[in-house]
């Protein structure tokens, strides 16, 4: 009944997306002139709306995008084979398809958008994580320190440290990283201002990993989840820590270590982990200018240069692939805090 329930209300979510992705694409201007220029003649224009049904009525341009969207759609044959359609056949023509959806082709490149954007994602994926495994780490062990250094100079310093995360705009932390360790002390961190995963060879031209590109990015869209799990955690430990039982425990003579780490951060750290699990979907959609500044080619670089360059099908199939990701991390999210904590609706 939960998965029932959320799977309703993410379709609702899905659709109202979808919906004002339409909306926002046919407010743009002619997608037609982005394709071909201004050199266009009429006849060619033409063609090309015919071919994209550019030339029917908005309703039915909306009903052809919301089956184009949807996971299961209806083609005829010649459809099918024009948008190379590929997924499960079903019903008594094979025109009912089970697939993922169709964003239609790229204005500059002519590539299928599903193709551009699983190019991207892993990098995305993998750069979300660490920036989430860096402030996990990091956040707790600063939220540790503060706590058992109550109203200390360690305390001052982790409160204020995490308050300028919280605070500071992430462009500008992004930009100020990226000048302090990729230019002015580049001879000493040895980290690039820009680079992506891969690198490719100007010589040869064969691609190779280059795993220091992903540091910078990773610590700049880790700070603001940094801080805030900084906080939750002092906040909890410093309540576990006032806890009868943690007294006991001192009384008994227990080692500080055992009792910090074994008895309270393990009663602290469940408030701390549910709002982990609901910041990895806050990562991956937040990541766009961090992969922008930083030139880490993921869905967010992808979908900024897509942008500055009109290419709105590559900006729809973002805008819809991250409100997807969102939904789905945010659904296991709340079944990870439902089956920890039952009482919760």
């Amino acid at each position: 009944m939960f998965f029932v329930k959320k799977i309703a209300q993410a379709l609702f979510v899905l659709w109202g997306v979808v919906t004002l992705s339409f909306v926002i694409f046919q407010l743009l201007g002619d997608p037609v002139r982005l394709m071909v220029g201004q050199s266009g003649d009429k006849k060619t224009l033409e063609n090309i709306r015919k071919s994209f049904h550019l030339d029917q009525p908005k309703w039915k341009q909306y009903t052809l995008f919301i089956n184009d969207v949807s996971f299961l759609s209806v083609y005829n044959s010649s459809e099918i084979k024009e948008k190379d359609i590929k997924g499960i056949f079903i019903g008594p023509n094979n025109n009912i398809v089970i697939k993922l959806p169709y964003f239609g082709k790229s204005y500059q490149s002519k590539k299928n958008v599903i193709a551009i954007l699983s190019e991207a994602i892993p990098a995305t994926f993998l750069l979300a994580f660490f920036a989430l495994f860096i402030a996990s780490v990091v956040g707790i062990f600063l939220g540790v320190v503060s706590a058992i250094n109550k109203n200390k100079i360690l305390d001052y310093c982790s409160i204020l440290i995490s308050t300028i995360g919280i605070s500071a705009p992430s462009f500008f932390i992004a930009i100020l990283i990226a000048w302090l360790f990729g230019i002015k002390f580049h001879s000493i961190s040895g980290l690039n201002f820009t680079g992506s995963l891969y690198e490719i060879d100007d010589v040869t031209g064969e691609k190779y990993l280059v795993v220091k590109n992903i540091i910078l990015p990773a610590i700049t869209l880790g700070i603001r989840p940094l801080s805030i799990i900084t906080q939750l955690t002092r906040s909890s430990m410093l309540d576990v820590l006032n806890k009868d039982f943690v007294r006991t425990a001192y009384a008994k003579g227990l080692n500080k270590t055992t009792i910090l780490f074994k008895h309270a951060l393990k009663n602290a750290i469940m408030p701390v982990f549910i709002s982990i699990t609901g910041w990895f979907a806050e990562l991956l959609a937040g990541a766009f200018f961090v992969e922008f500044i930083f030139g880490w080619n993921g869905v967010g670089k992808i979908t900024v240069d897509a942008l500055t360059k009109l290419d709105y099908p590559v900006v729809i199939g973002s805008i819809i692939f991250s409100a997807s990701i969102f939904i789905i991390i945010n659904i296991l999210s709340d079944y990870v805090q439902k089956k920890i904590n039952p009482m919760l609706n």
